[in-house]
């Protein structure tokens, strides 16, 4: 007889994750996370108490990625602060952690736990910022500044429709970067 194999709890994370991201918090059910993963959703309550226990360990997953494996990366990999900056935007705002930070955003706006988690998370990227900023301009004035305007940069530049002219909009947000790291 072939022993049985649960799904890793994990595996229910990445798909709730992926639901959140595709449709909001009200996209992660149960029995739609079971059918996606090719499941029972049995093998649920042997990982999870309820949906909320779910729903915790998901914003806990995020908060890992987006900020504790970031900063790890970004150390790891070293440069100068310019280099940090970039990296750490490229790899908080990437393909994968984008649209789950973005629903994150969209949920806390009706959610209080969630918009204390996100301005927790918010926090901790914006004293990463405001280091490396440090370390290019003395000013406390300006380090808030640019931290503030290189953060609100990465952020609403997704929700805008403006053209730019003769340029793309990477193009537009290439200038911004370099004049925000100049």
């Amino acid at each position: 007889m072939a022993a049985i194999t649960r799904t890793p709890r994990s595996r229910w994370i990445e798909e709730g994750l992926r639901a959140l991201a595709a449709g909001g918090p009200d996209a992660i059910r149960v029995e739609v996370l079971a059918q996606a993963l090719g499941v029972t959703k049995g093998g649920f309550y042997g990982h999870f108490a309820d949906r909320n226990a779910l729903l915790e360990e998901m914003l806990d997953c995020w908060e890992r990625m987006s900020i504790d494996e970031v900063l790890e990366r970004v150390e790891r990999q070293g440069g100068d602060a310019r280099a940090k900056v970039r990296l750490a935007g490229a790899l908080t705002f990437s393909r994968e952690l984008l649209p789950v930070d973005l629903a994150i955003r969209d949920w806390a706006r009706r959610d209080q736990a969630v918009a204390a988690r996100l301005r927790r998370v918010d926090n901790r990227r914006m004293d990463y910022l405001r280091l490396l900023f440090g370390a290019i301009c003395s000013d406390q004035d300006e380090v808030e500044a640019r931290s503030t305007l290189a953060f609100s940069l990465v952020i609403g530049h997704h929700f805008m429709a403006a053209d730019h002219g003769a340029r793309s909009h990477p193009d537009a947000l290439e200038l911004a970067a370099r004049w925000l790291l100049a």
